[in-house]
């Protein structure tokens, strides 16, 4: 069944679209790459296999849909489509959910509705049972692993995309989280970033305002990573270093004697899940109080090291009664070229003095390219919704005078004006820090919190100098054996 678009030389093969989606049975992976998991000997090239049958059943119909009416004209209810999309997805641990979670807040990454749909997805997927965590514990701290612990929980304390937490007691008494990975999720990243491809390949002929390319190399990136739980141990101590002298954060402790590549074990922080926070009788002070340890939970290390948080999502982090924050995920972090926190504090002066040369400069230092002065336009129209809470020196909410669905206005005006101009390719840098400063907005609205952010702002910026930043960064990354940004 071919279609040709009226008025266009672009053919479409349903039976193509099919096959992407469920006819995928061979893997060009190298079986050499096979991985078993906890004993059991399922491959990793199976496993995939058995993953695009999964993913691609639940996705194959709804991406029908939108080639369907983009093609054929016929009427596509996005939102019923879109609802559909994060049932489909909800339902699957891994990568996928945790892709569709950064999506949402990237302007334009997806339809508007869709995006809706997909920031409601949270990571409580019904956790594994007692025979995967056994398998896994033995798997990873051998045949005695029990005798390890003082005691430890048979069900999970908390289930998120790609493992879930137990909590157990240290032989030498402290209270212990645990984060097992859950099975076969090599498998389940390639085979679901090779499904977001093709999510994005369809949305692409559907509306071109974005070019999503290096959108999917960074969370391709990003997410393999977060399957090395060593990795994510040495992010934990680099957070330690880093806010060491933050009085209102806390980072847990590392038990590097009992985590693996797949096993993260770290000393328990009790805290209270921020939107229980806000729902309890707290003051507007306390609610200050917190807004302003997670601004600087998030951006000391941004502009003192070049490091960024780059999941503010609501289940990474709780609240202690005294208001300062536990930060508890560490698998998603960013190191940027010290030239890129100097770029994006100039693309702030740039805005603050309207200087048209100065925001080029910043621009291109972000990585965007071809910056015509209608498409500075455009960027400078969504920058200044990111960067307007800085820009006035006053105590003020996050949202400033304006409604909670001002920023979607903005993005609107934006795709509008990126779709007549022929569409951009944002840089993949912005993807983390465009995620960081809508997250962390979230949370701002959540609380409710009125403070002078130009003046915290200003106080960490102050004495910027690149070339100290450089030092700083080599250093601490060197003592935690992490590599240096490309």
């Amino acid at each position: 069944w071919t279609l040709r678009h009226p008025g266009s030389a672009q053919r479409l093969d349903f039976r193509d679209l099919r096959s992407h989606f469920q006819g995928m049975s061979q893997d060009t992976g190298d079986p050499q790459d096979d991985e078993s998991y906890s004993g059991e000997t399922e491959p990793r090239l199976s496993g995939r296999v058995r993953r695009y049958a999964q993913v691609g059943t639940s996705v194959g119909g709804l991406a029908a849909q939108v080639v369907g009416a983009r093609y054929l004209g016929l009427g596509l209810d996005r939102g019923k489509h879109s609802s559909e999309l994060k049932a489909a997805l909800g339902g699957l641990k891994g990568p996928l959910m945790k892709a569709a979670q950064i999506l949402a807040t990237i302007p334009d990454a997806l339809p508007r509705e869709y995006a809706e749909e997909l920031r409601q997805l949270q990571s409580n997927a019904p956790s594994m049972g007692w025979p995967f965590v056994k398998r896994r514990m033995r798997s990873e701290l051998g045949a005695d692993w029990l005798s390890k612990f003082d005691s430890f929980e048979r069900e999970a304390a908390a289930a998120a995309s790609l493992g879930q937490v137990h909590r157990a007691v240290s032989c030498d008494g402290r209270e212990l989280a645990c984060k097992l990975q859950y099975p076969d999720m090599l498998s389940a990243v390639e085979a679901d970033l090779q499904q977001l491809k093709i999510l994005f390949g369809i949305y692409r002929r559907y509306d071109r305002a974005i070019d999503p390319s290096n959108i999917y190399r960074e969370i391709a990136d990003r997410l393999r990573e977060e399957l090395d739980y060593e990795r994510e141990g040495r992010h934990m101590q680099l957070y330690q270093d880093m806010l060491r002298d933050e009085k209102g954060v806390h980072i847990a402790e590392l038990l590097p004697e009992l985590s693996t590549k797949r096993l993260l074990t770290m000393t328990w922080l009790e805290g209270k899940p921020l939107l229980d926070f806000v729902k309890s009788e707290v003051s507007v002070e306390q609610r200050n109080a917190v807004a302003m340890n997670m601004f600087r939970c998030w951006y000391v290390p941004f502009y003192f090291y070049g490091v960024i948080h780059g999941d503010p999502h609501l289940g990474n982090y709780t609240i202690r009664e005294d208001g300062t924050v536990n930060l508890l995920d560490f698998g998603c972090i960013r190191v940027f070229h010290p030239k890129f926190v100097k770029g994006v504090i100039d693309l702030y002066f740039a805005l603050e003095r309207d200087d048209p040369e100065l925001a080029v400069e910043a621009y291109r230092t972000w990585g965007f390219t071809d910056l015509s002065k209608d498409l500075l336009a455009a960027l400078n129209l969504w920058a200044a919704f990111l960067y307007a809470p800085l820009l006035e020196d006053k105590p003020q909410k996050i949202m400033g005078d304006k409604g909670s669905l001002y920023g979607a206005q903005v993005a609107g005006e934006v795709h509008k004006e990126l779709r007549r101009l022929g569409g951009v390719r944002p840089p993949r840098e912005f993807v983390r820090m465009d995620r960081a400063a809508i997250g962390l907005g979230s949370v701002f609205m959540h609380l409710d919190a009125e403070i002078n952010w130009h003046q915290m702002f200003h106080d960490l910026i102050r004495d910027f100098d690149v070339k100290v930043l450089a030092k700083r960064q080599k250093k601490v990354l060197k003592a935690r054996d992490l590599p240096l940004p490309e």
